[in-house]
């Protein structure tokens, strides 16, 4: 799945996604599954939106490829194609190979000036996966 954009200005999911679609896909994601009707209900309960909106917007993530959607007799039930946990790891991978290609070494340098401010556990795990490229060169 390739997202075409990322907006640094932004946080979380709404990086990857509009406003809405980051909300639709926080809701499928809590959900596992749900309609058109359902997603619009649970975002009403902050702020009305329109069903058409709604329909639109999951649509839209389905030729994206982000949800997937089936039909049950004359029901869409709508989810998503993957976990979160695998959508940000796929994306934050691919954001990474992309500076890497375009910045290189730069990029690295920037990644271990800030691992400064993290913890020890996640130097020991960099460190560990370092070792294991060194003894594996791919």
């Amino acid at each position: 799945m390739n997202i075409k954009s990322f907006k640094y200005n932004e946080v979380g999911l709404n990086r990857f996604f509009g406003t809405l679609e980051a909300k639709v896909m926080e809701l499928l994601w809590e959900a596992d599954e749900m309609s058109i009707k359902d997603v619009q209900a649970k975002l009403e309960r902050n702020k009305p939106v329109n069903f058409n909106t709604v329909m639109t917007v999951m649509n839209r993530l389905v030729d994206k490829g982000i949800l997937v959607k089936r039909t049950q007799a004359r029901l869409s039930l709508y989810r998503p194609n993957q976990s979160k946990m695998r959508f940000i790891d796929e994306q934050s991978k691919r954001l990474t190979e992309n500076l890497f290609e375009e910045f290189g070494g730069l990029v690295v340098n920037h990644m271990i000036d800030v691992l400064k401010d993290v913890d020890q556990e996640l130097l020991d795990e960099l460190e560990l996966k370092i070792q294991q490229l060194k003894r594996n060169p791919q």
